[in-house]
């Protein structure tokens, strides 16, 4: 200020307080509240610590398990192998997960949860055969994406079986040569896939001849010409329909979805 002598600036800048306001309320506490401050910080980390590691508060008592359909719950568990008695804080959930699936194929996905104080959960999604495979007497199930994840003794009730009748004429080997069996067999599994869930109850087989003549074989003998499993979802829309406009049809044709056809009676 103008005019203000040196004894006084002097004056006002010793009474000006500096630094951050946490800084100067730190600076005025006196040592033994700091010393004490510190030492309940140290205290209750410690503490935690000791409730999450050491003590039997929140140690694993159970694991509970939930969503499975053809997988019993003690399966699951032995293959989650979770570590009873360890603190549940040191428990590697992905760890966990990664041997459940990689143990038991038929699970899809899982989802491990801590249930505090004493649980883990493990929330269990099963893969859905949408066809099986037909191998030396036993029955390979076959997911919607082509996981063949388990071999039965005998075909899953409302799951169509692949006929695999591969034309070998010389007309269609350049389209083998093409589209080999593991092609034909993902075609397939994309049609099943696709099949509605009404027409999926009494599809008896799906027939693979080559890429773009795929079939279905239903309850009563009637049959589905389906082509190739591009455009199955149009096609599984223009079947639900043909159904209920003709139901005492013998043959259906949507190979073609923009040009259905039902034949027969």
């Amino acid at each position: 200020m103008a005019g203000a002598t040196s004894e006084e600036r002097g004056e006002r800048r010793r009474e000006s307080p500096s630094g951050p306001p946490l800084i100067r309320r730190l600076r005025r506490l006196p040592l033994r509240a700091l010393v004490l401050a510190a030492v309940a910080v140290l205290l209750l980390g410690g503490g935690t610590l000791w409730v999450l590691y050491g003590s039997s508060w929140t140690r694993v008592e159970r694991v509970s398990v939930f969503g499975t359909r053809v997988l019993t719950a003690a399966q699951v568990r032995s293959a989650a192998a979770v570590p009873v008695g360890d603190p549940l804080v040191s428990v590697d959930t992905g760890a966990v997960a990664a041997r459940l699936r990689h143990r038991l194929p038929r699970v899809d996905s899982v989802a491990v949860v801590r249930s505090w104080p004493h649980g883990i959960e493990l929330k269990v999604v099963e893969r859905t055969a949408v066809m099986v495979e037909e191998k030396g007497g036993k029955f390979v199930e076959v997911d919607a994406s082509g996981v063949r994840f388990a071999t039965v003794s005998q075909a899953p009730k409302g799951v169509p079986v692949l006929e695999l009748s591969l034309s070998r004429t010389a007309a269609t080997a350049a389209s083998l040569r093409r589209f080999d069996e593991a092609r034909l067999v993902r075609e397939a599994v994309t049609v099943a896939g696709r099949i509605p869930a009404a027409v999926a109850r009494t599809t008896r087989a799906v027939k693979v001849r080559t890429y773009d003549d795929i079939s279905l074989e239903l309850s009563g003998g009637r049959t589905v010409s389906w082509g190739s499993g591009e455009g199955s979802a149009a096609k599984a829309r223009v079947l639900t329909a043909l159904l209920k406009a003709t139901p005492d049809a013998r043959h259906f044709d949507v190979s073609v979805p923009i040009a259905p056809a039902s034949s027969g009676s």
